[in-house]
């Protein structure tokens, strides 16, 4: 399981992507600004691919109301960029020099003459400033003191069977304040306006498995089922818990004491406290101790029908109880956003780096790079490398949908994972034996066939593509310089001679028929009683915080100094016994499980289903010897938690 944010950006653009300035992500410098007229700034990527001339339905009414954030540029962003990559590559002399929260933002963030450059610009326009943070200063007004103040029209557009507000051009700020302003959202409002009034909906109803299940790979075989690729196959594992992930991919006694780790997601579970600790009781994981669990919430939600608000209960209560299972003694901060929406996500992130919350932040959540813009890039990127330079690390999901191209008809990846600063996690199918022994791994992908009516066979056996981890190369961001020479060029330059970020770093367990046992309290059938209940789920929302924690078990291992930015250091243990080497077809021929699933999702009323899932199959994309766009350099071995030891 994965949350997307994928239809659902508060005051941004679902526009495609523009390409960004090749020179500027060499660096992951900001790049949201293009030339203009002699006495304004474009600001690129704020008007979006959707409003064309054949969808203008004319000017927005001047009166109509108009919320935007004007984001802050900082004081050097060329210098912010530079200092970021020093201190994350183990070959500068700047390696680990980082720098206080203050002191960060003492040198790169915005100064008091820019913000108030910035506030006096927009109040001269007639717009009202409703909040001053160190990223952004919010505003609201009507469409004609947007149009002054941002040197464009605001028309109405039909995208799809609706029409939202947009941008005619692209939008501006004055020549003088260039260097202040890093981009605005919020000037077109796809898909619509957020409802302050919205409460929390209770926990979704119930999700249970049904059985038979191994207990460890291979335990149960199921012997009365048809045969897969030549032989009898396992039941799927009833979900692996907190001891087999340790021992798979080599805690030892580490245990990640002393470390900060912050998961965030949208919204928050009313029962994660006690979810966690029964979890953890029922399952033999160190109880919780006071304070080890914290969190940090916005003081109202809202989209919380839009962004199905419930259903991100699951994503908290699968991210902690991950966390705690591989490093059992870290400490965990969630940071839940308003929303599941840009601005509110970015809030979130904004929060850990501001008041530097924790080293280690894993996010389990995500979108098509088609709907990221350049100014929503640099937005997220002006923050990741806020945290690069206090040695933050960010960890996010790559996905679970291969390559997109059966979800959305276009190869492509993720973002933020593809974003140059931060690390992207893909996903694997997890083998654990007898005695949490480490069998293999594949990349995940996954292929259904069902039951045939007989029971003697496999309908149109191996079957259709379900789920997979996301991987590929990105359209829009710039090779890194840690990626060369590592990431082959077939993969590198499959969009651009210059070479582009690919996706993902380095993976973990993923495939929800391979996946981790979770306990969360859920709404029964009756639709009326909540009760603590477990079941297996998957997906890179998993191997993100299972990497989140690893990474806790390794700067433990390093004495406790921040790992920050992680990768640098993640690609120069390449091709070394650090990793295993991760491949679609670890046994030399076809892998398979068999699943009993509830039709109606939680009990036998509705019936069962059978069916055979084909393990190493992800879309186009392929776990191949070396780096691989479905698992990166590869998933944590024995050595990979002590390699870090100084």
């Amino acid at each position: 399981m994965r949350s997307n944010r994928a239809t659902l950006r508060a005051g941004v653009s679902l526009a495609a992507t523009l390409p960004l300035l090749a020179g500027a992500l060499a660096l992951g410098i900001p790049a949201a600004h293009a030339a203009g007229h002699a006495d304004r700034d474009t600001l690129a990527g704020t008007r979006p691919a959707w409003a064309t001339t054949k969808a203008d339905r004319g000017a927005t009414a001047d009166s109509a109301p108009v919320s935007v954030r004007v984001y802050l540029a900082g004081r050097d962003a060329t210098g912010l960029a530079a200092y970021a990559k020093a201190v994350s590559d183990p070959d500068s002399a700047s390696y680990g020099t980082y720098l206080t929260a203050k002191q960060a933002q003492a040198r790169f963030g915005a100064t008091k003459a820019q913000v108030a450059a910035v506030k006096s610009w927009l109040t001269s326009a007639g717009l009202k400033v409703t909040d001053v943070t160190q990223h952004y200063v919010a505003v609201t007004g009507d469409v004609a003191a947007a149009e002054k103040a941002f040197g464009t029209q605001l028309h109405n557009y039909t995208k799809g069977a609706r029409t939202y507000r947009a941008p005619a051009t692209t939008a501006s700020v004055p020549e003088a304040l260039k260097d202040a302003v890093l981009t605005v959202t919020g000037l077109d409002n796809a898909p619509h306006l957020a409802r302050h009034q919205d409460q929390l909906p209770p926990p979704e109803t119930v999700f249970r498995n049904a059985g038979p299940f191994s207990s460890y790979y291979g335990s149960n075989v199921a012997t009365t089922l048809p045969d897969a690729y030549g032989t009898k196959i396992p039941y799927a594992v009833k979900g692996y818990t907190g001891k087999q992930l340790r021992a798979a991919y080599g805690a030892g006694k580490r245990t990640g004491k002393g470390v900060r780790i912050a998961i965030t997601d949208a919204y928050a579970s009313p029962t994660i406290a006690f979810d966690a600790a029964t979890y953890a009781k029922k399952h033999g994981d160190a109880a919780w101790t006071t304070g080890q669990l914290r969190e940090v919430l916005p003081a109202k939600y809202t989209h919380t029908k839009e962004c199905s608000a419930a259903g991100w209960y699951g994503e908290e209560t699968l991210d902690v109880e991950a966390v705690h299972a591989v490093a059992p003694a870290a400490n965990v901060t969630y940071v839940g956003a308003a929303s599941c929406y840009d601005d509110d996500l970015l809030d979130s992130l904004g929060k850990i780096v501001d008041s530097h919350l924790a080293d280690i932040v894993s996010n389990s959540w995500g979108d098509i790079e088609a709907n990221q813009t350049p100014d929503l890039a640099a937005a997220y990127d002006q923050v990741f490398q806020l945290g690069a330079v206090e040695g933050i690390g960010f960890y996010f999901s790559s996905g679970d949908n291969g390559d997109e191209v059966a979800n959305t008809g276009t190869k492509q990846v993720d973002t933020p994972a593809n974003s140059a600063w931060v690390t992207a996690v893909g996903g694997t199918s997890l083998a654990v034996g007898k005695g949490d022994s480490y069998l293999w791994e594949t990349g995940w992908g996954t292929q259904k066939a069902v039951l045939s009516a007989d029971g003697k066979s496999w309908t149109d056996f191996p079957g259709a593509f379900t789920s997979g981890a996301g991987g590929g190369t990105s359209r829009t961001v710039a090779e890194p310089y840690w990626q060369k020479g590592v990431v082959p060029d077939a993969l590198a330059k499959a969009n651009s001679a210059d070479g582009n970020r690919v996706v993902p770093d380095i993976a973990a367990i993923a495939d929800p028929n391979t996946g981790f046992l979770v306990g969360q309290t859920q709404t029964l059938p009756d639709g009326k009683t909540q009760a603590y209940d477990e079941y297996r789920i998957g997906g890179t929302s998993l191997a993100a915080p299972v990497i989140a924690a690893v990474q806790a078990l390794a700067q433990e291992a390093r004495g406790g100094k921040p790992l920050g930015f992680a990768n640098p250091a993640i690609y120069a243990k390449y091709g070394s016994k650090a990793y295993h080497d991760v491949t679609d077809n670890p046994t030399g021929s076809g892998i398979a499980v068999a699943r009993v699933d509830y039709v109606n999702g939680y009990d036998a009323t509705g019936g069962l289903t059978t069916s055979v899932r084909s393990l190493g199959k992800d879309s186009s994309l392929q776990a191949v010897q070396g780096y691989d766009d479905v698992t990166g350099v590869g998933t944590p071995a024995n050595g990979y938690v002590e390699s870090y030891r100084q």
